[in-house]
């Protein structure tokens, strides 16, 4: 847990000691008014992005200078997951006064960066974000704010604040166990490209890892780009099976893409699960109309939305060690053998 945080925000005459400037140059900058040079702008604005400043656009208009508001911060609305996890924060907001307000960041950092400045500018009563993983001026202006700051999903990492989630490494290698058990050996890998979905990464490392203590390698892996869908599913499915026709396994790294993998299979008269076999990551209520109930794994969404938003609300002490650790569950369906 990060002892270092201010225990109050950070104010124009902070900008204007690193800057050297005056608080009234500082102020007309921030608020890009008044005649500044080019050099002082630049001066002021490099500071206050260094520092993490945020200006307060309510300043004066509440004796608190807090609002009523939680500012939630998420990658996608589209992504099945995170509307459980919203879900939980609403119900255990429910009751207390506080609202919460959702940013999204398509996964990009800048764009992670723009939804905070502005949320944060509003001076909310706490934030809750998904993901460890910030650019330096995102961590700073979190670490800057003077607020409960609960970073979700996810505990493989150092939190600014709080963090509430599972161990994405323990999950991939938890699911590593129950394939090598059930007696699996060729094994194949279908996900999304990682290079900002940093809980698929861990995942797959966790996962990759405990097969190595065994003398097994993932056989073949078919990545993707965008969102998941059951076509893509299908068609990755496909394009590995036929690449790699001997393997006897297939890991997906989630249920969306799993499921439409499963209907592909069960179409080319596949013995699911004793020729092939397959998981998926998430447990998304999807997979309770499928025709076979495809294994997984439940990351507790709608419990870390809870837990989040307890600690923000002030229901729940923070921890001592900044950590929330729930346990990730391994839901055993119809298509991976008994072992």
């Amino acid at each position: 847990m990060n002892t270092k945080r201010p225990h109050r925000p950070l104010t124009l005459r902070d900008v204007s000691e690193a800057s050297g400037v005056s608080e009234m140059t500082v102020s007309r900058v921030l608020r890009n008014r008044g005649d500044v040079s080019a050099a002082t702008r630049e001066k002021v604005l490099t500071a206050a992005r260094t520092l993490g400043y945020v200006p307060n656009k309510i300043a004066g208009g509440l004796a608190s200078q807090r609002v009523n508001l939680v500012a939630v911060v998420i990658p996608s609305l589209s992504n099945m997951v995170f509307p459980d996890v919203l879900g939980g924060i609403s119900a255990e907001l429910d009751d207390t006064g506080l609202q919460p307000v959702v940013g999204v960041t398509n996964y990009s950092p800048p764009r992670e960066d723009a939804v905070l400045y502005d949320m944060l500018s509003w001076r909310p009563s706490g934030v809750i974000l998904a993901g460890l993983e910030h650019s330096k001026a995102a961590r700073a202006m979190l670490d800057n704010a003077g607020l409960p700051v609960v970073e979700i999903m996810d505990i493989d990492g150092e939190a600014i604040d709080c963090m509430v989630g599972i161990s994405h490494r323990r999950a991939g290698a938890e699911m590593a166990d129950e394939i090598l058990n059930a007696g699996y050996r060729r094994i194949g890998f279908i996900g999304t490209h990682m290079p900002e979905d940093h809980r698929a990464r861990k995942r797959l490392a966790g996962f990759e890892e405990r097969l190595a203590e065994v003398g097994v390698a993932l056989a073949a892996r078919e990545y993707y780009q965008g969102g998941s869908s059951l076509l893509k599913g299908r068609e990755l499915t496909e394009r590995i099976m036929t690449r790699e026709p001997d393997l006897d396994f297939l890991y997906f790294s989630n249920d969306m893409i799993g499921a439409g993998g499963l209907l592909w299979c069960m179409e080319k008269g596949y013995d699911i699960p004793g020729r092939l076999g397959l998981a998926g990551f998430n447990g998304v209520e999807l997979l309770d109309g499928l025709p076979m109930r495809l294994t997984t794994t439940d990351a507790r969404r709608v419990d870390i939305g809870r837990r989040a938003a307890r600690i923000v609300a002030g229901k729940d002490p923070a921890p001592r060690d900044g950590i929330v650790a729930l346990v990730p569950t391994i839901m055993r369906g119809d298509t991976i053998r008994r072992a």
